[in-house]
């Protein structure tokens, strides 16, 4: 056994309490070699004749990456404390371990040797929004979407779908045409809007912001926009906003005050200045987003900044009742913001959603004094390499996922915010081939996999483009150019994931593969069920041997059930999934 590939440290993700009276402890150990792991555990005032009295729980692997296997246990501990090791055995050998190292037997006479959870306060635990989980989100562009009202339409705006989209024409997409469509989203199954940026800017993708408390006039006012979330509360959707706090537009008025006072402008330290004279050109002068001469950077240390930004905030939360923030740029602002940021809209509305764009490791911003969630695109970029663009084999992907799910609390992890493509990638049919097969099983992955799910406008009727802009195409509202059948997939994936509680409950399990060309295969399981999924990317079928001591096993696509006694198989380019009892 290799000792030194065993780690565990009681706090973040590998030891963190899930409820009141629930721990979940994870260990890493080095892939395949130990072959047992028990928790040993105990309350630490716990003792009889001069021994710490303990208790033993098996482990599981909940997946495995290249190197190292993730072992998992919840743990109930209703005195709310806890001290506990591991029992590690392979074919030779078992040893202890715990804060003070390796052991060969099990010490009951000192409690230093064990690691350590105090006690579960109830403020401490990492909350999110129960009704996340849940949700089916659908990302609109607001000014690709649809035209419901002309005459708020730019000066320059062209007829709808009449050009390619460029980085700066404009279709005149609006708050109205959101508000005429609602009803194919509730068709659909949609039950989340997060849209980009609908403050005032100066270009097509608004997120050069010129007046945060202000909508921009091409998508309407504020009264329409006010209709538009009560009407999609009405549908019982949820409506989540993007916010730029990072940098502004060139046209913000404290930069536009910034450049005409120069050294005597008061806002002089609400941005990150090098030099006077402050230059709006490139290269700029001052800290910019990506050396973006009309995206200054603002400056969050500055409390003018902080103050400013957290009562724009809690303005659209408290005047317009949005249920969640994206947060664009989200690592490149200060820590200390963004938990006076989390304080502040959480006393407003305790259960609104807290969305940062991290495209990396994101654990220092989901440790419950942040973030909610981020996008999770360490999700969607092995699930692209893995099924549209074939350069990763089963082995890996299960591995990089794996990797990535233990990264995080399962906290963290049941509000991921999953996606295949937005408006800053290219679109999921692009990337696949345009072979539908591929998206289906992208799709099938994106509905069953822990975390909330979001849809890009127009993907679900097989929509194409490349790079942005190109992926900010007009959406294509006449149905013989749409793909129906793509639609009508997402619909009843949508519809099954509703239905289904594993699907939005259930811990996940990913199965070590056998092979480079094994199914990728994952396991969601509830108190009272567990759901196998299976996706096979080859091109040839792959057999599934069934579990002979399952009373029942149903398919839950076909709906059938099946006959336990005899093989199935996943067919070339397609899912399984199986529900058993």
């Amino acid at each position: 056994m290799l000792k030194e590939a065993v780690y565990h440290r009681p706090k973040g993700n590998f030891a963190y309490a899930y409820k009141e009276e629930t721990l979940h402890i994870r260990l890493k150990t080095k892939r395949n070699d130990a072959g047992k792991v028990s928790l040993i555990y105990g309350d630490p005032y716990n003792w009889k004749d001069g021994k710490w009295c303990y208790e033993q729980k098996s482990m599981t692997i909940s997946g495995s990456d290249d190197l190292f296997d993730y072992w998992f246990v919840e743990l109930t501990v209703p005195d709310r404390r806890v001290r506990y090791g591991f029992e590690i055995s392979d074919d030779t050998d078992t040893l202890f371990y715990a804060e003070k190292g390796f052991q060969q037997d099990i010490v009951t006479d000192d409690m230093s040797y064990y690691f350590c959870f105090p006690f579960i306060n109830p403020i401490d635990i990492f909350k999110t929004p129960d009704w996340v989980k849940d949700t089916v989100w659908y990302q609109i562009f607001p000014e690709r979407f649809a035209n419901g009202n002309k005459e708020n339409d730019p000066e320059n705006a062209v007829p709808w779908a009449s050009e390619a989209p460029k980085l700066d024409n404009f279709f005149g997409g609006d708050f109205e045409g959101i508000l005429n469509n609602l009803d194919y989203l509730t068709d659909l199954g949609i039950n989340g809007i997060y849209m980009t940026p609908i403050f005032k800017a100066h270009s097509n993708h608004k997120y050069d912001t010129i007046d945060y408390m202000e909508i921009d006039p091409q998508f309407g006012d504020k009264e329409t926009f006010k209709k538009l979330v009560a009407e999609c509360h009405k549908r019982g959707i949820r409506v989540m906003l993007d916010a730029v706090f990072n940098h502004s537009g060139q046209y913000f008025g404290p930069f536009q005050d910034l450049l005409k006072n120069q050294e005597k402008s008061k806002y002089k330290d609400w941005f990150h200045v090098h030099e006077f004279p402050v230059k709006d050109v490139y290269p700029a002068n001052y800290g910019t987003f990506g050396y973006v001469e009309s995206m200054p950077k603002l400056n969050t240390e500055n409390p003018e900044v902080r103050d400013y930004f957290l009562d724009v905030a809690a303005y659209w939360i408290e005047e317009f009742d949005i249920d969640g923030w994206r947060l664009d740029v989200a690592n490149e602002v200060d820590h200390a913001f963004w938990r006076a940021f989390r304080k502040r809209v959480k006393d407003i509305k305790p259960d609104l959603y807290v969305l940062g764009e991290i495209w990396h490791d994101s654990l220092p911003w989901l440790e419950g004094d942040q973030f909610d969630a981020v996008m999770n695109y360490p999700f969607t970029l092995p699930g692209l390499d893995y099924i549209a663009r074939e350069k990763i084999n089963t082995v890996d992907f299960a591995s990089q996922l794996a990797k990535s799910y233990a990264s995080y609390t399962e906290t963290s992890n049941e509000a991921a915010f999953n996606l295949l493509g937005s408006h800053d990638t290219p679109r999921v049919l692009t990337e696949c081939g345009e072979d539908i097969k591929k998206v289906r099983l992208l799709y099938a992955l994106l509905f069953s996999f822990p975390g909330t799910p979001c849809v890009y406008y127009g993907d679900e009727i097989g929509m194409t483009g490349g790079e942005d802009p190109e992926c900010r195409k007009c959406m294509e509202w006449d149905e013989e150019k749409q793909n129906t059948s793509l639609r009508s997939f997402v619909q009843k994936f949508i519809e099954l994931r509703k239905e289904e509680a594993s699907f939005t409950h259930g811990k996940l399990r990913i199965i070590q593969p056998e092979d480079s060309e094994s199914c990728f295969h994952f396991v969601r399981s509830t108190e009272n069920e567990t759901v196998h999924f299976f996706i096979n990317p080859g091109n040839s079928s792959k057999k599934i041997a069934l579990n002979s001591s399952f009373n029942r096993i149903t398919d839950l696509w076909s709906q059938k059930d099946l006959e336990i006694t005899e093989d199935v198989s996943v067919e070339a380019n397609d899912f399984l999934i199986l529900k058993v009892k």
